[in-house]
């Protein structure tokens, strides 16, 4: 049996105003490009297949050609809701996608059945057993006492994620031990989750994900399955060193400290009921990133050295969209999307030493021109927690959590960390508590 485990695609995602269309777009003819070549059996999107609940159009588009794609190819698709997804616009199509071999498990079900499913190799055989367990809400599996300390709270929610992680799980290897025929060894159990781990590898794009007012899972809490297979950190990873319990990271870099790695897609074996291979396969860049920083005549070196990577230029025709097997007619290909990109750089400058500058942002256009560079922000490494830092991310308080919002307020204060932490965790508990209570009936 061979899976595919990519996570944190976050279709629709806008960069500092620019569009990752055609980055995805790239991506996605890549995947299913590996999946035919290395014959694999199924692909793992474990969570956050967009970047808001409401994605714009040409992401849905992106989206539905993928499955319609994935049908064509033999393999079978199963998508795990993420913290970005919303459950109704993952669910509103489930049974559509059904029909087409994708499985969709947008929220914790009822029925702890309906989170264990037996996936199938390209001859039809079954191959592993999975238990599907997507981004988990403390509503999905507590019930709020009143009394309780957020000390309390933290054991109890804990306490309640690895019992429902043990609970799919036993029933996903009892599937697997009764589907053992003519001898053959037990089915391997698959697992997957959208959560942040101890110890876990943060980066700048990834919100702070909590759950409730647990900040992190221990890698102990999770059941003893042949494979898990996370999302929501976006480098990939192994989680406590090891080898069966990782993240595959997103599939493009996602914020700017993303931009020196490579990204990758984890190719996942399974031979004779166990673990046998897992292989990185790294994701070609499809746009050239960089971060450069200092005082403006460091940065006017840095740049004349600075690596631009011509490959990464992106040109992919809205013609393309009969590969995917689903037929786009002309007028209903997205505004947005698949124009021909031309070979230019997105630049972040951090600024040192010469940050007090008023004409700062003229300075820096000025270094950068000639250069092949699109100046997408300038920071000052002095004032990053400012209130006044040049923001050019477009976002909206509908994309934002009420912990992003409180966050950067919070981070406008000149606080010292033991008082900000408090602070966090005493809003969290609030937040939670807010969350759990029912809403009152009008009168």
């Amino acid at each position: 049996m061979r899976i595919i485990h990519t996570s944190d695609w976050h279709l629709g995602q806008h960069f500092m105003g620019k569009s990752r269309a055609a980055e995805h777009q790239a991506f996605i003819d890549w995947l299913l490009q590996m999946v035919e070549q290395n014959q694999v059996d199924a692909v793992i999107v474990a969570g956050d297949i967009f970047d808001t609940g409401a994605p714009p159009s040409y992401a849905r588009q992106l989206y539905n050609q993928f499955v319609c794609a994935m049908n064509r190819s033999g393999a079978e698709l199963y998508v795990l809701g993420g913290n970005h997804d919303s459950v109704a616009t993952l669910h509103e199509s489930r049974d559509l996608m059904a029909m087409l071999g994708a499985s969709v498990t947008g929220a914790v079900s009822d029925d702890p059945n309906a989170q264990v499913l037996v996936m199938s190799r390209r001859d039809g055989s079954p191959g592993a057993v999975l238990g599907a367990i997507p981004y988990i809400r403390p509503r999905d599996l507590l019930v709020s006492k009143a009394g309780e300390s957020g000390t309390d709270k933290q054991q109890a929610l804990q306490q309640a994620i690895a019992q429902h992680y043990t609970v799919i799980f036993d029933r996903a290897e009892a599937v697997a031990s009764n589907s053992v025929t003519n001898g053959e060894a037990s089915l391997p159990v698959v697992m997957t989750g959208h959560l942040t781990t101890v110890g876990g590898q943060m980066s700048e794009s990834v919100r702070d994900l909590y759950i409730g007012t647990l900040d992190a899972f221990p890698a102990a809490g999770f059941p003893a399955a042949d494979y898990i297979a996370l999302g929501h950190l976006h480098r990939m990873q192994q989680v406590g060193g090891t080898e069966h319990i990782r993240y595959s990271g997103s599939p493009i870099p996602l914020s700017f400290d993303e931009a020196k790695g490579s990204k990758y897609v984890l190719m996942v074996d399974f031979d004779d009921g166990a673990l046998s291979a897992v292989t990185p396969l790294e994701v070609p860049r499809a746009q050239s990133m960089a971060r450069i920083s200092g005082s403006l005549k460091e940065l006017a070196e840095q740049l004349k050295t600075l690596q631009i990577d011509s490959s990464a230029a992106v040109s992919v025709e809205p013609e393309q969209s009969d590969l995917f097997g689903c037929d786009v007619g002309e007028d209903e290909v997205a505004d947005e999307s698949l124009e021909e990109e031309t070979a230019v750089t997105w630049l972040e400058v951090e600024v040192a030493e010469d940050d007090y500058l008023n004409d700062l942002q003229q300075r820096v256009e000025a270094l950068i021109e000639g250069h092949p560079v699109e100046l997408l922000r300038v920071k000052r490494k002095r004032q990053q927690r400012a209130a006044g830092i040049v923001r050019q991310q477009q976002e909206t308080l509908s994309e934002l959590t009420v912990e992003d919002v409180f966050s950067r307020r919070l981070a406008e204060e000149q606080l010292p960390d033991e008082l900000m932490g408090g602070l966090q965790t005493m809003f969290r508990q609030v937040v939670t508590e807010l969350e759990e209570q029912p809403l009152e009936e009008s009168a």
